[in-house]
């Protein structure tokens, strides 16, 4: 539970989060909440003690950074109480920089130690952001320029893009849609269509599916936001811009692949296209569409046949029920199991921090936590 608090207050607030954790069977009861941060790429610091390697024989003994490693995460340690300071920083900027969970080992005989550290610490990282080659930003405007219906899903690596995003789609008339991490990301936008895959209403995966190019920022457009595939046209282009280029084809061909931040890549792409003069064009943004969008692209607006009985409740009717009666300004925090679907469906979110999905692992049972670790980080809502 702890672990999950700070992942989720990480998604939330764009900060590091921070879990400590007692040694041994402190750190495998954690071991849910850890796998599940490593696999969503939460930057996050597990600081955990760890058994003298003198040790040998003490019942909390496990191998804890194999451990460690086999879920994801990235094993570093405290060598000794000189060099503390330097290895807390480099385990924090791997953290930042790689957007990963970092487990940091403290063996508690080296905890004890006095530690002096001359001046103040205050390391100051950011993630990098890589630019995009030039040649492949053209082949990128050439592939737009000659679809009619593009598509544009941003996934969890595009949610600090979201502004220049949503402007790039709409210079070319491009839908816009979220996987389920990233959903309330063009919030208000009348062309978006909300969460692509799984809980996508049928407009929505209807206006997916009759794309000829889909373009995924920063999403890896796996079996969960296109369906197992069946939101890919037949006769589909399939684009993928990530700024790791372990993730592009990972999970499905594409026909173009772009290593590049989702920020850059969208505005050098609307530069090329103004510095080429290509004429927007409306494409699938027409009145038509924006009318079906509005109409019938969110669940709250499909038709509810309520099988509700006098002592049973259709969780459809009573997730409306619960959208109109709840403010709108809210954090919604989503655990695991058969029932998800209806709030990730029926409860609307202001935008990309009013929604906190804790599902890479798909653990039951975490959602009280990750709710009370989003509260921390957004206070206000």
């Amino acid at each position: 539970g702890a672990a999950t608090m700070a992942d989720a207050y990480s998604r939330m607030s764009s900060r590091v989060g921070i879990v400590s954790l007692h040694q041994g069977c402190g750190l495998t009861n954690a071991m849910t909440g850890i796998t599940e941060a490593a696999k969503s790429r939460t930057p996050m610091i597990v600081l955990t003690a760890d058994s003298p390697a003198a040790a040998l024989r003490s019942n909390f003994r496990i191998d804890q950074e194999t451990l460690v490693r086999s879920v994801g995460a990235v094993s570093e340690r405290v060598y000794s109480a000189d060099t503390a300071a330097a290895d807390v920083v480099r385990a924090y900027r791997t953290a930042v920089t790689q957007r990963r969970t970092v487990v940091l080992n403290v063996a508690i005989d080296i905890a004890t130690l006095p530690v002096s550290v001359d001046g103040p610490v205050s390391p100051r990282f950011e993630q990098p952001r890589v630019r995009p080659n030039v040649g492949v930003v053209r082949d990128l405007v050439e592939l737009i320029a000659a679809s009619q219906r593009p598509v544009f899903v941003a996934g969890r690596g595009g949610r600090n893009a979201g502004p220049v995003i949503a402007a790039l789609a709409a210079t070319t008339g491009a839908l816009v849609a979220t996987s389920a991490v990233a959903n309330g990301l063009f919030a208000g936008d009348p062309f978006d269509l909300g969460i692509s895959g799984g809980f996508s209403s049928p407009t929505t995966a209807e206006l997916i599916s009759d794309a000829d190019l889909i373009v995924g920022w920063g999403c890896v457009l796996n079996q969960w936001t296109m369906r197992h595939g069946k939101l890919i046209g037949a006769d589909a282009r399939v684009v993928q811009v990530d700024d790791d280029v372990d993730a592009i084809g990972a999970h499905r061909p594409v026909a173009l692949g772009v290593v590049g931040d989702c920020g850059l890549t969208a505005a050098d792409v609307l530069d090329e296209i103004r510095r080429v003069g290509a004429a927007p064009a409306p494409r699938y943004r027409t009145d038509d569409v924006r009318s079906r969008i509005a109409e019938s692209s969110r669940w709250q607006h499909v038709p509810v046949d309520d099988i509700s009985t006098a002592d049973r409740i259709d969780p459809r009717a009573l997730t409306i029920a619960l959208d109109e009666i709840l403010p709108a300004d809210r954090v919604l925090a989503i655990d695991s199991g058969n029932f998800m679907g209806y709030p990730s469906t029926h409860l609307s979110v202001p935008d990309e921090y009013g929604f906190c999905f804790t599902q890479a692992y798909q653990s039951i049972g975490l959602g009280l936590y990750t709710a009370i670790g989003a509260a921390l980080a957004q206070p206000n809502r």
